[in-house]
């Protein structure tokens, strides 16, 4: 068979992701559909590439997924946040043979009001906007259940005496612009 009629093989999916839910100071944040997966809403993820840290990752897929740019709304916000989960069996064969399990990163990224975002439409079909508690009970996968949750605490704290006029004493320098910390 000639080399060049042979179809494109894709590189299996490095078993760590990150998960950027984008949010208003309301309590809402972006939740979009799977093209894949009627029904499965989410909130941002993916993979990272080879060589790629994790706040790298969270500016690309944010950008791919959405078409907003970290680094215009005051860059990303580490959450300091890790989940390790079961990867779905309809999803393993796009990993390495053997491979069941997915570390994700959680981070956030503050925006002004709910923007429509600009899907990739081979990624995602829909989006909402919804309060975080409601996205909580709309998402299938735990893991973004529970990152909702964690933004929902870091919000309070925000909010609470102790953080009103220093938000990066919550974050300790964990601001990310275009995938730097800084």
């Amino acid at each position: 068979m000639d080399d060049a009629a042979a179809p494109p093989t894709r590189r299996p999916k490095i078993p760590r992701s990150v998960l950027v839910a984008p949010f208003t100071e309301d309590g809402q944040t972006l939740l979009i559909e799977r093209a894949d997966y009627a029904g499965f809403w989410q909130s941002v993820t993916g993979s990272q590439e080879d060589g790629e840290t994790f706040a790298a990752t969270a500016a690309r897929e944010l950008a791919e997924e959405t078409g907003f740019d970290a680094a215009a709304f005051g860059g990303l916000l580490d959450l300091r946040c890790e989940s390790v989960y079961c990867i779905y069996p309809r999803w393993r064969h796009r990993y390495p043979p053997g491979t069941t399990h997915n570390r994700e990163h959680l981070f956030a990224v503050r925006m002004p009001a709910p923007l429509p975002p600009r899907l990739a439409p081979r990624e995602h079909v829909a989006f909402r906007w919804v309060p975080l508690a409601e996205a909580a009970r709309t998402v299938i996968s735990w893991s973004n259940a529970d990152a909702f949750a964690v933004l929902a605490v870091k919000m309070a704290a925000w909010r609470s005496a102790a953080y009103t006029n220093n938000e990066q004493q919550l974050f300790a320098g964990n601001r990310i612009h275009n995938g730097l910390a800084t």
